[in-house]
C-alpha cells in the first residue's frame, strides 16, 4: 500500500496480513482524491475517518495537510497499528481513538471538513451511516462526506447525495449539506 499524493507520496505502508481490515485498494483511493481533489482543499482541513481499518485514508489526508484528523477503529491491534504508523511517517496530526464509530458520531460534537466511512460491506447498520453523519450535525457546511461501500448499496436517493464513483468492486458515495 501507498500514499498517493502529498508531502508523503509513493511513500508505502505494509500491514501485517494478521490486521482484520479490508484496506481500499491504491487503484481507488487514487481514483477518489482524484475526484475529492475538484471538491475540497485538504490544507488545514479537520477529517474524520471511520472504520479506519489500516488508516490509509488517515494517511493520505495528513500527507495533504490536513490540521487534525480522528481516526477511529474498534479493533485494538489495528488502533495500534495505525497509531505506531502514524508515528513512524512523522503524522502528529492523526488522533487514534480506539472505539465505536457509531458512538464517537453520536457523541463527538465536533464538525468535519472531510469524513470518510469505509465500514465492512456486510455490516447490517451500512445504510443507516449517512443519517446518522447528518443527524448529529458533525459535517461543516462546506464540508464532503464519503461511504464507501459495495455494489448493493445505493445512496442516490439520499436528500445530500451527489455522486456516486466505482473502482471495481469498490463505490463511493459522496455526499455535502444541501440545507445549507
Amino acid at each position: 500500500m501507498r500514499i498517493i499524493g502529498g508531502t508523503h507520496k509513493a511513500r508505502r505502508f505494509n500491514p501485517p496480513s494478521t490486521l482484520k481490515a479490508r484496506p481500499t485498494t491504491d487503484f481507488a483511493k487514487e481514483g477518489l482524491f482524484n475526484v475529492l481533489d475538484n471538491h475540497i482543499s485538504f490544507d488545514g482541513i479537520a477529517v474524520l475517518d471511520l472504520f479506519s481499518g489500516t488508516g490509509s485514508i488517515s494517511y493520505e489526508c495528513a500527507s495533504r495537510g490536513a490540521a487534525s484528523i480522528y481516526s477511529i477503529e474498534l479493533n485494538f491491534q489495528n488502533s495500534i497499528y495505525i497509531k505506531n504508523t502514524a508515528k513512524e511517517l512523522g503524522f502528529s496530526a492523526i488522533k487514534v481513538i480506539k472505539g465505536d464509530a457509531f458512538k464517537f458520531i453520536a457523541n463527538c460534537g465536533f464538525k468535519f471538513n472531510f469524513i470518510f466511512a469505509d465500514p465492512p460491506y456486510a455490516l447490517e447498520t451500512l445504510a443507516t451511516i449517512p443519517d446518522k453523519v447528518f443527524e448529529a450535525d458533525i459535517l461543516a457546511p462546506d464540508g464532503i462526506f464519503v461511504l464507501e461501500h459495495g455494489r448493493d448499496n445505493s445512496f442516490n436517493e439520499h436528500q445530500n447525495f451527489i455522486e456516486e464513483r466505482h473502482y471495481g468492486n469498490v463505490h463511493f458515495s459522496l455526499f455535502r449539506n444541501k440545507s445549507m
